[in-house]
């Protein structure tokens, strides 16, 4: 109870059945859920017989805020959905945007927007592999992906300016070219990754404490994961084949050859071995992006929605009121809807924007992946022990500035 007077006080109901549940509240917590997660458990002893996630601990109302900036300056608040791939919300809010706008993306916007991303894959993953393993008790693990992350958000500073949110991902293409060095860099990066790889196959695949702890927990069924709304990893993990950049390909996608990694276990141990196999199939991605870039320019023609080349705008009156009416007033889009959906780490993100034919957005709604695994947290948690929710909870993978928006 709290001593501050007008606190509201939270009472958690008190168990009558007559097998004697507890109800036990697990959180308001961090561990594993990058955010703050309560979840509301009935148990039998130790064994959990049912789960109820609430959220809500970080709303920040974004979608809302959406409606009263201009388009251009939406981009920066899908940084912040999630966190850990911020160039993958960057690009799927762009991507239907464009739509609306009609605009034809150049191809070396494309293929930079899909070698971008893919690192973003791999930052994500390297954050998620070593934030589950030391849930799980394989601390060293952490230190060791984050080796990795740290180069990845390096090459992010060096073409953004910002390690995290660099808002890169612009309407109609890049905002600049890439620093000189940066494809070298890039490059030298690849080529030693499939060895980072290794390293964590090797500390985890056969330890037996590890193996222990995800083999045959958080079972998810094919049938459960497609009527909850499950994508990504997890989906693929129940034998579903499935991948937005495959079977619905996006910035040109189609031009690359990669493996679309599946399980047909469907547990906690088969999402470890297909996100594993994932960042393996990142690698090729960023290599034939590297290899087949093609020249020419990075961002589309349209002087009166894509901000003129500073230096013509230091020397050519037009570009300078382009530049001033497209900052101060924004620009407007034809009225319509679309849905623009693309394969984030996590699973299927999409973006829901609709447009009055104004400077500012009428409606932006995100679909979230890990807002429709989160439900499946109960089927995969329901008879076995608590110990095992933490391991469940990590092989989704959540996002909790994703959920709660």
């Amino acid at each position: 109870m709290s001593d501050r007077p007008g606190t509201p006080v939270l009472e958690l109901p008190v168990a009558q059945s007559p097998g004697d549940h507890m109800i036990l509240n697990m959180g308001p917590q961090h561990p594993s859920t990058h955010g703050v997660l309560r979840l509301v458990l009935e148990i039998d002893g130790e064994i959990i017989q049912s789960v109820r996630p609430e959220i809500g601990y970080l709303h920040t109302g974004i979608e809302k805020t959406c409606e009263a900036k201009f388009y251009q300056q939406v981009v920066p608040l899908t940084d912040r959905i999630d966190y850990l791939s911020p160039m993958a919300n960057n690009l799927c809010y762009c991507l239907a945007v464009e739509r609306l706008l009609g605009l034809e993306i150049p191809p070396r916007a494309q293929w930079m927007r899909v070698l971008l991303v893919e690192l973003t894959r791999l930052n994500s993953h390297l954050v998620w592999l070593g934030t589950h393993a030391m849930d799980i008790g394989a601390l060293t693990v952490f230190l060791y992906t984050f080796r990795e992350r740290e180069e990845i958000l390096r090459l992010f500073e060096d073409i953004s300016g910002q390690r995290m949110m660099g808002s890169y991902i612009r309407i109609g293409g890049l905002p600049m070219e890439p620093p000189l060095d940066f494809f070298d860099r890039t490059r030298t990066f690849i080529h030693s990754f499939p060895e980072k790889i290794d390293e964590y196959s090797n500390l985890l695949t056969g330890n037996p404490i590890f193996i222990n702890r995800l083999k045959g927990v958080g079972y998810l069924s094919a049938k459960d994961a497609i009527a909850l709304g499950v994508t990504g990893p997890p989906l693929r993990a129940s034998s579903v084949d499935f991948d937005l950049r495959r079977d619905m390909p996006y910035s040109s996608y189609e031009k690359f050859q990669f493996n679309v990694p599946t399980s047909t276990v469907g547990d906690t141990w088969a999402r470890y071995e297909v996100r594993l196999a994932e960042m393996r199939e990142s690698v090729k991605i960023v290599q034939q992006a590297l290899d087949g870039m093609p020249a020419g320019a990075l961002r589309a023609h349209a002087p009166k929605i894509i901000l003129p080349d500073r230096e013509k705008m230091k020397t050519e009156m037009e570009a300078l009121i382009h530049h001033f009416k497209i900052v101060t007033e924004g620009f407007p889009v034809p009225a319509g809807e679309v849905y623009q959906g693309i394969e984030s780490p996590r699973g299927q993100m999409g973006y829901y924007v609709v447009s009055d034919g104004t400077a500012k957005p009428y409606r932006v709604h995100m679909r979230n992946p890990t807002f429709a695994s989160l439900q499946a947290i109960e089927t995969m948690s329901k008879g076995r022990l608590i110990a095992d929710l933490v391991a469940v909870i990590g092989s989704i993978d959540i996002v909790l500035g994703e959920i709660d928006r």
